[in-house]
């Protein structure tokens, strides 16, 4: 019986591409191309995110490679700005362009054409320096940074808990605009690092119980933590609407309130100015990166599941304004890259856009720290069985480099003993 529906399916392939001339552009509907496709390549295409009604696809069978189903994909959609993503070997997602999305394959032939520009060290200051000027450039953010309140911060009452403390805040910023966020600092006295701590995309945003575990562990381990909201996120989404979040405005608004943030605690009195660090994860980590490109104050950095060469962030809070283009064509990677010599952590794993980094994204960026005889200052935690959040070993991950770099107390990690705040709790304005 397989044997006859074969011949069947060839048969009907056969009388198709026959019945086709010149005069008609050998055209026909892509959906009926597509599921020739899935028949000649034993391969599912699922065209869930994209509507391929009434769609024509002109010189549709000479499109086709039988000798490769990624070029035939690439020939297929690229004409209508689709594109194939791979889920399994069985299985493709066809999508909509991504302008922020590549493949692992582009990013190691961009790193690799990028280590070309910085033969040496003289050359990698010079585009260091260049690209530092040109995402600042881009951003505007100089601009607007002196349009900015000069407002003093209004804060809550200090509340206590087991080893640290939390309390809530409202800084007026940009335009009448304000960010909230909550400070976890430890109950000991004396001088104490400081890691600003954007979150990302993660449930429930800072009042979320894993942004809460791990800037409380890190307050008991002797670290003061400021989290703050995302730009049309929680408090922030009161103010400017939920919708707010997906505009280029938001990838400005966001470096903007992490660069305020540390103005106001690099003044605090019990902070050490010497050891200041921004750690997030995902989106978080995207600010991570452009933080420390825009601000030589940091001291340490720990971007978590973020950082890759072929993706720069699918939202336009990451994305929205074109740095991926200074200096002619960059990435996240070379980016955060332009922090050597500087203790820098990147942990990765299997499941997201961070697969990559043992053997392409950690190498790429250790060449720079060889230029200043540091490639001990910057490490790789990869987790290739894990996917992408912010889970428990991805946490220890952290709790361990900030111990290391910071002399922080790591006997204090014990996340039972982090009490998990209510959203009321944490917000400057409770809900109603």
């Amino acid at each position: 019986m397989r044997k006859y529906v074969i011949i069947g399916l060839l048969f009907c392939a056969f009388t198709t591409a026959s019945a086709q001339s010149y005069d008609t552009k050998f055209a026909r509907p892509l959906s009926e191309v597509i599921k020739n496709i899935e028949a000649r390549f034993g391969v599912r295409l699922k065209c869930s995110d994209v509507d391929t009604t009434g769609i024509i696809l002109n010189y549709a069978d000479f499109r086709i490679r039988p000798y490769s189903l990624e070029e035939t994909l690439q020939n297929v959609l690229a004409p209508f700005d689709f594109k194939a993503v791979k889920q399994n070997d069985k299985l493709y997602k066809v999508k909509n362009y991504e302008y922020a999305r590549r493949t692992p394959a582009d990013g190691q032939k961009l790193t690799d054409y990028l280590l070309t520009l910085s033969p040496d060290s003289a050359s990698w200051e010079a585009r260091r320096a260049q690209l530092k000027k040109e995402v600042r450039d881009i951003l505007n953010i100089d601009a607007l940074l002196a349009q900015c309140s000069t407002e003093s911060p209004q804060v809550s009452k200090i509340r206590k808990h087991n080893g640290y403390t939390t309390q809530n805040f409202c800084m007026q910023t940009l335009n009448g605009h304000t960010v909230k966020g909550t400070i976890y600092a430890p109950s000991s006295k004396g001088k104490h690092p400081l890691i600003v701590c954007p979150n990302g995309h993660f449930l429930n945003g800072r009042y979320g119980k894993v942004q809460q575990l791990r800037l409380g562990t890190l307050a008991r381990m002797g670290a003061i933590c400021i989290s703050y909201d995302l730009w049309g996120w929680g408090e922030s989404a009161d103010e400017v609407g939920a919708a707010a979040h997906r505009t280029d405005t938001a990838h400005v608004m966001q470096a903007i309130n992490g660069l305020k943030i540390l103005d106001w605690a690099y003044k605090f009195k019990n902070v050490d100015t010497e050891r200041v660090a921004v750690n997030g994860g995902s989106g978080g980590g995207s600010q991570c990166v452009l933080l420390a490109l825009l601000d030589d104050r940091f001291t340490a950095a720990c971007p978590v599941v973020s950082v890759s060469s072929w993706f720069d962030g699918g939202c336009p809070c990451e994305s929205g304004k074109p740095i991926q283009l200074a200096c002619g064509g960059t990435c996240n990677a070379e980016l955060m890259a332009t922090f050597a010599p500087r203790p820098l952590m990147l942990v990765s794993d299997g499941g997201d856009w961070t697969s990559s980094t043992p053997e392409v994204e950690y190498p790429f960026i250790q060449h720079f720290y060889k230029y200043y005889d540091a490639e001990q200052n910057v490490t790789n935690i990869h987790l290739p069985n894990e996917r992408h959040d912010f889970g428990e070993n991805k946490r220890n991950a952290v709790y361990e480099f900030f111990g290391n770099v910071f002399h922080l107390d790591t006997s204090k990690v014990d996340e039972s003993l982090v009490d998990i705040e209510s959203e009321d709790a944490l917000r400057w304005e409770k809900k109603k």
